[in-house]
């Protein structure tokens, strides 16, 4: 009875952790969204316009493991990992095609300072926000809080791939850099995708 007690104690404190970091995650990403919309649009930067989606997409996925996080049962983590799942391929897909028609067109974004500076913090805080959801969802057994720090993981994947194409494209002038930057993460978003649905079926 005592060992089941503990169980039950450390199970809720590793909950309440579950909780805490998705909606930090959530706001974060609100905030970011804002920027980025703003930052984009100033820019032309199809790499930072990506990145906002993948923000928004990100917010959704915090509501999807909040969702799971507040109930219990097999089902309702099945349905979990396939929001999560279809959260990646929206993301490949958008991506891809708007990097595609910027590499095609040629298009160059301009400077964007501030969209600079909120990639390169936002990439610091999603790989640490994705160890501890990692961390969290193992020791749970909870396999979309795990999932969930795999799409943070991207999510620091992504940002790190927009500073450096669009650093390169304000830098150097390499207008394809922005474009190809949007590029880099559709693989790593289709190959996580598929992780989910295989694992899932």
């Amino acid at each position: 009875m005592v060992l089941d007690d503990v169980q039950a104690v450390d199970s809720n404190r590793l909950r309440r952790r579950g909780f805490a970091l998705e909606w930090f995650t959530l706001g974060w990403n609100v905030i970011g969204v804002v920027i980025l919309a703003v930052a984009s649009i100033a820019a032309g930067s199809v790499a930072l316009a990506g990145f906002g989606l993948d923000s928004l997409i990100e917010i959704g996925a915090s509501l999807v493991v909040i969702w799971e996080l507040s109930g219990t049962g097999e089902q309702r983590q099945r349905w979990a990992l396939k929001l999560i799942g279809g959260a990646f391929l929206v993301l490949a897909g958008y991506l891809l095609v708007q990097s595609g028609v910027a590499l095609a067109v040629g298009h160059r974004a301009t400077p964007s300072p501030g969209g600079i500076a909120w990639t390169a913090v936002t990439a610091v805080v999603m790989f640490t926000l994705a160890a501890g959801r990692s961390r969290t969802g193992k020791a749970l057994g909870n396999r979309v809080l795990v999932a969930e720090g795999r799409v943070t993981f991207i999510d620091g994947l992504l940002a790190t791939a927009v500073l450096t194409g669009v650093v390169l494209n304000d830098l150097a002038g390499w207008r394809w850099a922005d474009p190809l930057a949007g590029l880099v993460i559709v693989y790593y978003a289709v190959r996580e995708a598929m992780d989910i649905f295989r694992h899932h079926h």
